[in-house]
């Protein structure tokens, strides 16, 4: 029986994940047979084996080549981060005081509304017991008629004793 030859292997790349597909041919027609001509045996392997699961790293997890520190690239870049820096502080340094000023003036105006609250309270009160006041000056001058000759008043009003 003569020797199989060696597995044939496809390699494709497709989104970042190389794909290597063998393929085993039969030399004899026996092995033809029970084989069935070509078996094909996917794997999936990562493009790059140091990246983990195949996921592309963002550009800034990238590793860079060092930079020359005297060259005219470095420098640029280094005043455009220091800029972008003092623009960064500037922005949080506003934003802070902008807090500061909001709760100042919400401080003011709450302090207003509780002066508000105890004014009105106040004059609820007054006005509760001048309400109170008047009525009792009603109750007490609303007297139930006395009883003259024994007889009740009539329900009607006052009585005219027969005229």
């Amino acid at each position: 029986m003569s020797r199989p030859s060696q597995p044939k292997i496809n390699i494709t790349e497709h989104n970042g994940v190389s794909v290597i597909q063998t393929q085993a041919h039969a030399s004899s027609s026996s092995l033809l047979g029970a084989v069935g001509g070509l078996q094909q045996v996917p794997q999936l392997v990562p493009a790059n084996p140091s990246s983990a699961g195949g996921k592309a790293l963002p550009p800034s997890k990238m590793k860079k080549p060092p930079a020359d520190k005297e060259s005219d690239e470095y420098r640029q870049r280094r005043e455009r981060n220091n800029l972008a820096v003092k623009k960064s502080r500037m922005r949080s340094k506003q934003k802070a005081m902008d807090t500061q000023q909001r709760v100042n003036e919400l401080k003011e105006e709450n302090e207003r509304l509780e002066a508000k609250i105890k004014l009105l309270s106040k004059e609820l009160s007054v006005l509760k017991d001048l309400f109170l006041e008047h009525a009792h000056n009603l109750a007490d001058n609303v007297q139930p008629p006395s009883v003259v000759d024994g007889s009740s008043p009539a329900p009607n009003g006052p009585s005219t004793n027969g005229q």
